[in-house]
């Protein structure tokens, strides 16, 4: 631990604290040098205004002996993208040049900056107006691909600088529109669009030359479009989005080569969408992700598949398995995919044999690991490790499955929990296994039992097994809570058939899973069954809104980000082709919480961003007017309260709102569940 990393950590308690615990810094990302001898993780601190997370870049040592060592200092953040065969740094940042001009458009787009590795300053390498993204370095031949959004009628880079400065100086900010999506989570798309762009790194060059590979192909680069380049640097396999009829849309693989730009299909059939293409050791197989494409009664399976480079038979490799692959990553002899599945509520790393698809378990404990990197010389898997009780750190496994997790010397100290974890275990109405972890804190006992606060995970294909910053149960417990952390039907982890109970039918199993988890938990003696609330964002918010209607035995309910009228948001949602799929009219009329606005009498807590794309503002006004117009009290007065911010989105990203957002949280639910007087948060005036 060096002093400087020291610095960013607070003495107090930073659970009882809510200053505090926005001040924790926060490891990710963890990239591993070609040699194996250097690692790079990013940590985000609060600026010296504590307004916003600036990340800074440190190296650690793979062999846990070396304190960590920072690489980078800067106001705007850099995170790091890749190396190169050298052992050279690539990262982006929209820090300026030393002598650049600080109005840079480019700079503000974020520059890629090159760090060598024999040290010496660092310097941008490309810098382009619309950005620099998803940085991939050929493992020998060192060519490098990136995307960066292009205006659609630009010749080149240049071009593209120019009609951004024409439309700037002209005041234009208005985008045509001539295929869907137009939005995505928190932010326009367009007017540019992602084309990718290759170059050959060297160590002396002070400006990488630049190849448009694609030219404008308009959204079949999308946001979530993903590429690698094989070792040779003479292909590239990448996503590759395709319209269809009805606005919809579907994503193939495709290969490009380098040289010529002639692109092959290498995965493309109307029934599955394909992913996440990673390239063996050898270059000649590329490994990805496969999903059978969902429907009304069908959540689609998915699993990890094979093709040759050059094109040719698809072989499934991991269809058998009732788990779905998040990672892959190939270990040096190409015999063996290192993958994260979700499990039980963990995320263990597993094996996958590449002829056989037979699993392996190789992490036996409670952790989720996440940016995992395979060391060149087969010895070991090096991640972050995450876990409920356990922000994500920095940790090696052996290979082999002869040691657990041991951590690493990383950046940041080790955050001691206000509580402690358990499970609960029951069964559902028809007889499925149920579980869920329970934070406690640790106090808790039958003379002096908990009230009790059910978090809702959102996805719905999702899981509580991980560390999170934006709904963190530990600060809840810090104040005497007991929280909740079901996965019920829909959650990942339990196999295909624990989702298919869910599928199409949300105000069924997944509602009355929760109420059995639910009344395991508060059969606990250590548990104030009296006094409980229920909470949740996004699917947990659409689940809030029919615990609302559907129950009476919550004390307060908070929703966030929640979805209220189903027809209404399955066509305003960033992604209705997709929505679609499964919100039939059936199914939105048997399950939007909307139509049981009038069973609605426990106190709710409304909050929402209005840069919510994926769930749009509309949802929470609709809501918030459902609540008020029915309100009997003559003076118009009611116990419902709406939340809003007008510039954040799903998600509530900024330090101070993140404060005002669990400052108000917990005021309602002290004043709701724990029966104490209204207690407006200072920072809403």
């Amino acid at each position: 631990m060096t002093d400087d990393a020291s610095s960013a950590n607070s003495p107090v308690d930073p659970f009882a604290d809510l200053d505090a615990f926005i001040a924790l810094p926060r490891v990710e990302g963890l990239r591993l040098a070609p040699d194996g001898r250097s690692i790079v993780v990013g940590m985000s601190t609060l600026d010296r205004k504590k307004t916003k997370y600036t990340t800074a870049l440190w190296e650690l040592d793979p062999d846990g002996e070396r304190q960590a060592r920072r690489l980078t200092r800067s106001a705007d953040g850099e995170s790091a993208v890749a190396f190169t065969p050298s052992g050279d740094l690539l990262f982006v940042s929209k820090r300026p040049e030393p002598d650049g001009d600080p109005d840079d458009p480019k700079r503000a787009a974020g520059a890629l900056w090159l760090q060598p590795a024999d040290g010496g300053d660092a310097r941008v390498v490309a810098a382009l107006a619309g950005g620099v993204r998803g940085v991939a370095v050929a493992r020998s031949a060192g060519t490098v691909v990136f995307g960066s959004s292009v205006l659609p009628s630009a010749a080149d880079p240049a071009a593209d600088e120019q009609l951004r400065k024409a439309r700037k100086d002209a005041g234009v900010a208005a985008i045509l529109h001539e295929e869907y999506p137009i939005r995505f989570w928190d932010h326009d798309l367009g007017p540019g669009r992602t084309r990718l762009f290759t170059a050959a790194t060297t160590a002396t060059a002070d400006r990488l030359e630049l190849r448009d590979l694609t030219g404008n192909v308009g959204s079949a680069l999308h946001d979530e479009a993903s590429w690698e380049i094989t070792p040779d640097g003479r292909t590239v396999v990448t996503t590759w989005t395709v319209a269809e009829p009805a606005g919809s849309r579907r994503v193939t693989l495709v290969a490009i080569d380098v040289e010529t730009g002639e692109r092959r299909a290498l995965a493309d059939d109307p029934d599955h969408e394909y992913g996440s293409p990673t390239v063996s050791p050898d270059g000649q197989t590329v490994a990805f992700h496969v999903q059978h494409r969902s429907g009304p009664q069908d959540p689609g399976d998915r699993w990890l598949a094979v093709v040759p480079t050059a094109g040719g038979e698809i072989r499934a490799v991991t269809s058998a398995w009732d788990r779905w692959p998040a990672s892959a990553h190939w270990t040096p002899d190409g015999a063996t995919l290192v993958v994260t599945a979700d499990d039980q509520g963990r995320r263990p790393l597993w094996l996958v044999d590449v002829a056989t698809g037979e699993p392996t378990r190789l992490t036996q404990d409670d952790g989720a690991y996440i940016n995992v990197q395979v060391a060149p010389d087969g010895q070991w898997v090096y991640a972050l490790r995450t876990a409920v009780d356990s922000p994500p750190t920095p940790v090696r496994v052996a290979l082999d499955g002869s040691s657990p997790a041991q951590p690493l010397r990383g950046p940041a100290d080790a955050v001691p929990m206000s509580g402690r974890l358990t499970e609960v275990t029951t069964e559902a109405e028809d007889g499925t296994p149920l579980r869920a972890w329970l934070a406690l804190p640790h106090d808790a006992r039958a003379d002096q039992p908990a009230p009790m606060l059910l978090w809702i995970h959102g996805g719905p294909l999702s899981s509580w097994n991980s560390w999170t910053w934006r709904w963190n149960p530990w600060l809840a417990v810090a104040k005497g809570y007991a929280v909740l952390l079901p996965d019920p039907a829909l959650s990942t982890g339990y196999g295909i058939d624990f989702i298919q109970r869910g599928w199409g039918t949300w105000g069924a199993e997944p509602f009355t899973d929760l109420m059995s988890v639910t009344d395991a938990a508060v059969a606990r003696d250590d548990i104030d069954a009296n006094r409980v609330a229920a909470m949740g964002g996004s699917f947990g918010g659409y689940m809030a809104n029919w615990v609302a209607g559907h129950t009476d035995r919550f004390a307060a309910i908070v929703t966030h980000a929640s979805l209220w009228s189903l027809e209404q948001m399955r066509g305003t949602t960033d992604a209705s082709f997709y929505w679609a799929r499964e919100m039939t009219e059936d199914m939105t009329e048997r399950n939007s919480p909307h139509l049981f606005a009038d069973n609605i009498s426990t106190p709710m807590l409304v909050i929402h961003g209005d840069r919510d794309y994926r769930v749009p503002i509309g949802e929470a006004l609709r809501l918030w007017w459902d609540l008020l117009s029915r309100s009997k009290a003559q003076d118009g007065s009611c116990p419902h309260k709406f939340l809003y911010f007008p510039d954040e989105n799903h998600w509530i990203m900024t330090p101070n709102h993140a404060k005002v957002w669990y400052d108000t949280v917990f005021a309602f639910l002290e004043h709701n569940v724990l029966g104490q007087e209204w207690r407006r948060p200072d920072m809403l005036g």
